[in-house]
């Protein structure tokens, strides 16, 4: 099933090629229908959201807004035991993301001079939330919680009109339950169009985050900007360090459970041994009929995963943070050990009790994090994601007479001497006293 490769310093590299190119090119013809419709609804509002939705939903809409009434309403459709599993997820979610709340501060100087900062949230958030068989109500708290707690004002939440009336009563109870103020039942590249531009319905955003098709993907792309995002998302990625001690019944469960996202999706295993690359490959066969997205995985794994044997855990090291994949395992003897030496990672998992789909549902650690390598320099979504940041300064005359030279001196290095004039206009024939 999956190719077994020994590290050489050129197998791996091959790979990583081979990964980097599967989501580096963007669709013309994508981005060309895409840019039509956000010009269409930035001119004609709610008519071209409604025909839009028509057209790719086939369900006539009336951009209603939903509030929270409803939104209980539909929320107690919710199976109770999913509503309380989502409940406690939620309080762990929540739990996590109020240890990231900064705080404003101010800085007074013996000179009198204070310098300061002021944060808080974002006025208005609109939050994408995929339908049909992509509905993930984890994605509706992941995305509303941190939202919530860093002081947004207002949380709009679109997600596209059930073709058949019946609503996804899982999503609205996530929604209901993180906080979501508001939701419009529209969809695709209008509805992230809608939240940016605003219509006569649907009022303009600050920022838009949450997953969706390529579609959505390609709009929040050409409307940053216009708006803040939170990422633009490539295929999922887990990549899984194992050492001799390791379950190839675990790592194999672990590698399939993002293959079945995606044919594009990758699965990697880097082991220090044979034994467990080659009985993690005969777990895959093994445990690969039973899964109902058994297609989708052996396609992904086919294309985009691999076994790869390293020399020694160094040599691990060093792929893995090169790769910066979205999730990685580490499944060996002593996985505190790896915590200061993975520079490049989403998130990490730590040790074989600590599976990929807990962070994904249930520990608190955001799952919305960056792919296709970024995680080199971008940090997975959090409540800082939903701030914004002001400096404050205050210079009494003593002071600012003090710093006019330097002042002067760097704006004129410069060339900008208006900028000089606006500090000698203060101290006239008193320069560098």
């Amino acid at each position: 099933m999956l190719p077994i490769v020994r590290a050489d310093g050129v197998k791996e590299k091959e790979l990583l090629k081979q990964l980097e190119a599967r989501s580096g090119e963007v669709d013309r013809r994508v981005t060309e229908t895409v840019g039509q419709i956000l010009d269409r609804v930035r001119t004609e509002g709610d008519t071209a959201v409604k025909d839009y939705t028509l057209q790719f939903d086939g369900v006539p809409v009336s951009l209603e807004a939903v509030g929270r009434d409803q939104l209980k309403e539909w929320a107690s459709h919710c199976r109770q035991e999913v509503f309380e599993a989502l409940e406690r997820a939620a309080e762990r979610i929540g739990d996590f993301h109020r240890r990231q709340v900064q705080q404003s501060w101010l800085h007074t100087a013996e000179d009198g001079t204070i310098l300061g900062q002021r944060i808080r949230g974002l006025e208005r958030v609109g939050i994408y939330v995929p339908g049909g068989t992509a509905a993930y109500p984890s994605s509706v708290l992941m995305n509303a919680i941190p939202a919530k707690i860093a002081g947004v004002k207002e949380i709009i939440m679109v997600t596209p009109p059930p073709k058949d009336g019946a609503f996804n009563a899982d999503v609205m109870a996530a929604a209901y339950l993180a906080g979501v103020d508001t939701v419009y039942l529209c969809g695709g590249a209008q509805a992230v169009a809608a939240l940016a531009y605003g219509t006569e319905s649907i009022p303009k955003v600050d920022k838009i985050v949450g997953p969706g098709n390529i579609y959505v993907a390609t709009a929040k792309r050409l409307l940053y900007g216009t708006v803040d995002i939170d990422m633009v998302a490539g295929p999922s990625e887990i990549l899984i360090l194992a050492d001799e001690t390791a379950d190839p019944a675990y790592l194999a469960a672990d590698l399939m459970s993002q293959a079945e996202h995606d044919v594009l999706a990758s699965a990697i295993l880097l082991t220090t041994s044979e034994e467990v690359a080659r009985r993690t490959d005969e777990e895959i066969e093994r445990q690969l009929p039973a899964l109902s997205r058994a297609d989708i995985i052996r396609r992904s794994l086919a294309d985009y995963g691999a076994i790869i044997v390293c020399r020694d855990k160094q040599e691990a090291v060093a792929y893995a943070n090169r790769l910066a994949p979205e999730h990685l395992e580490v499944m060996c003897a002593d996985p505190m050990e790896y915590i200061g030496c993975l520079d490049n990672a989403g998130s990490v998992f730590l040790g074989k009790y600590s599976p990929e789909p807990l962070g994904d549902y249930y520990a608190g650690p955001n799952h919305v994090l960056p792919t296709s390598g970024t995680a080199r320099f971008f940090s997975p979504l959090s409540v800082d994601s939903f701030i914004k940041k002001s400096s404050f300064i205050y210079f009494n005359e003593p002071a600012l007479r003090r710093a006019s030279a330097d002042i002067v001196a760097i704006a004129e290095a410069e060339g900008l001497t208006a900028h000089a004039q606006s500090i000698r206009v203060r101290f006239p024939g008193r320069q560098g006293e």
